[in-house]
């Protein structure tokens, strides 16, 4: 209908209000729903949308304040519940999304808005998990000696793989739809899916925690995730027809487009062999852990070790991916029961390092424990 009154002479200077009725009572409403059967916005809604997407700058930096002190909280207590609703009042899909409606309508206030929010959104989150964590270790509110990287959410969150760019690239397309189609309440699960605030979060802690590999990767989850989610919503506002007014303009929107696909698919290539190493690491640390810990158990069954067993879960390896990277060795703890007064067999923790090393074709320490057993007859 916009189309047609553009045609019909009303010009971009007049106010045109667009209303969505209630309710329709109407005995033909099946043949007006065969006429207009297109569910998509127009490109005026869509901008309109786009720039709401983008808050203003007091509104957007409260919220990521916010939403990433949550989430540091929710990553430091182990609380997926906390985290989720950090991500819920999250606002940094929103300029990924106006920035890709930006560049399709060929609009360069909306473009460098949403840019300049992502970019600054994005570090200000690292830099507020940064500082919450130096204020956590200085007020001593953390357990001496803790080790973040054993923390379940934040291990999470710096072993990422392949699976989370498909995530991302989901989560892209998915906000394009819910915008196109006008159904704004899913963009509150995309968000949720999407997952932006809390590796930046993890980021901000690594810093503050000194662990410089926790902090790299986690700024890497971030990046790929937001590059995604730019170059799928980008794509699909495209295919979607959505284009400027005027041919001119159009040409120009489309050069824009295909130079933006091209750097940010360039882009992700290149931050994606991290998370190509990443998963491969991880999955060499649980061969070798899954290794260890069945060659454990059949050395345990051979005769010479009949009168020993193992204690329920007893074989604990330590093989993280930087030791990996490193080539550090891994740590292997084995505690056994034994007989009170038996006599152990010599070396036993240099025999199974030996077994261990040979089986894994890796550098392994091991350390063997004992416990004492009292059976009545």
């Amino acid at each position: 209908m916009l189309e047609k009154l553009r045609k019909a002479g009303i010009s971009e200077d007049t106010y045109t209000i667009v209303l969505s009725p209630e309710m329709v009572i109407s005995k033909r409403i099946d043949v007006l729903k065969k006429r207009f059967p297109d569910q998509r916005i127009s490109r005026e809604e869509l901008i309109a949308r786009a720039e709401d997407l983008a808050p203003p700058a007091s509104t957007y930096i409260a919220f990521l304040v916010l939403s990433t002190a949550i989430a540091t909280g929710g990553l430091l207590l182990d609380s997926a519940a906390t985290i989720i609703g950090a991500m819920v009042i999250a606002p940094l899909m929103g300029p990924a999304i106006s920035t890709s409606v930006g560049t399709v309508v060929y609009d360069r206030k909306l473009i460098t808005r949403g840019l300049t929010l992502q970019v600054a959104g994005l570090l200000l989150a690292i830099a507020v998990g940064a500082f919450i964590g130096f204020l956590i270790t200085e007020l001593g509110m953390m357990p001496p000696g803790i080790d973040i990287r054993e923390i379940s959410q934040v291990a999470e969150r710096t072993n990422p793989t392949f699976l989370s760019l498909f995530l991302a690239l989901g989560s892209g397309i998915a906000g394009a739809i819910s915008i196109i189609r006008n159904a704004g309440s899913a963009l509150v699960g995309v968000a949720i899916a999407a997952a932006l605030v809390p590796p930046a979060a993890t980021s901000g802690l690594g810093f503050a925690f000194g662990l410089p590999a926790v902090a790299i990767i986690s700024a890497v989850l971030v990046l790929v995730n937001v590059l995604a989610i730019n170059i799928s919503a980008l794509i699909l506002f495209w295919l979607s027809g959505f284009r400027p007014l005027g041919s001119s303009a159009v040409g120009r929107a489309r050069k824009a487009v295909v130079l933006n696909i091209l750097v940010l698919g360039v882009a992700i290539a290149i931050l994606s062999t991290v998370l190509g190493l990443v998963t491969y690491v991880s999955s060499q640390t649980a061969l070798i852990e899954q290794q260890a810990k069945a060659e454990v158990s059949v050395m345990l069954n051979e005769s010479e070790y009949e009168d020993m067993r193992l204690v329920t879960e007893s074989v604990d390896v330590s093989y993280r991916p930087a030791d990996l990277i490193l080539n550090e060795p891994a740590r292997v703890i084995v505690i056994l029961y034994r007989r009170a007064g038996q006599e152990l067999p010599p070396g036993i923790a240099q025999r199974i390092d030996d077994r261990l090393t040979e089986f894994t074709g890796r550098e392994v320490r091991v350390r063997v424990g004992f416990i004492e057993a009292q059976q009545t007859t």
